[in-house]
């Protein structure tokens, strides 16, 4: 049974949905699943996951929240080469660019994608859930 963490920061509960439809397609592909949010995740505890989807909304002019998220992300990117990750996040303006760039950063940091990043505009709806059930899957 593999063990995956699913890590997220989320302003208006859309980023959280997704997390847990994540967890969700995780567990119904067997893993064990440990749910955090950003304040609850050191990057000491990579080592004890064999892959960690990471979810953070699209803040400012498309970068990542930038007071627990980025912090608590920068500390783990030393532990990104050849771990199994994936990306998600919601967003309310843009087209994207902050997930673009957070893919080119972990793609530089050596991170292994098991699924295409997912983004939903605003709340999730039954497709976003579904995309997110399917990364969830992915990392089991």
């Amino acid at each position: 049974m593999s063990k995956v963490a699913v890590v997220f920061w989320s302003g208006t509960g859309n980023t959280e949905a997704m997390a847990n439809k994540v967890a969700e397609g995780a567990k119904e592909a067997g893993a064990e699943v440990s749910l955090f949010n950003a304040s609850e995740f050191q990057a000491e505890q990579m080592d004890e996951f064999d892959a960690v989807a990471f979810g953070c909304p699209s803040m400012g002019s498309e970068e990542l929240e930038d007071g627990e998220f980025e912090p608590m992300f920068q500390s783990c990117e030393s532990k990104l080469s050849g771990k199994k990750i994936a990306l998600f996040g919601s967003y309310g303006w843009g087209d994207g660019e902050w997930m673009r760039n957070w893919e080119d950063t972990c793609k530089g940091d050596g991170a292994v994608f098991a699924h295409d990043s997912v983004i939903c505009n605003n709340e999730p709806d039954a497709d976003g859930e579904a995309q997110c059930i399917e990364l969830g899957k992915s990392l089991a």
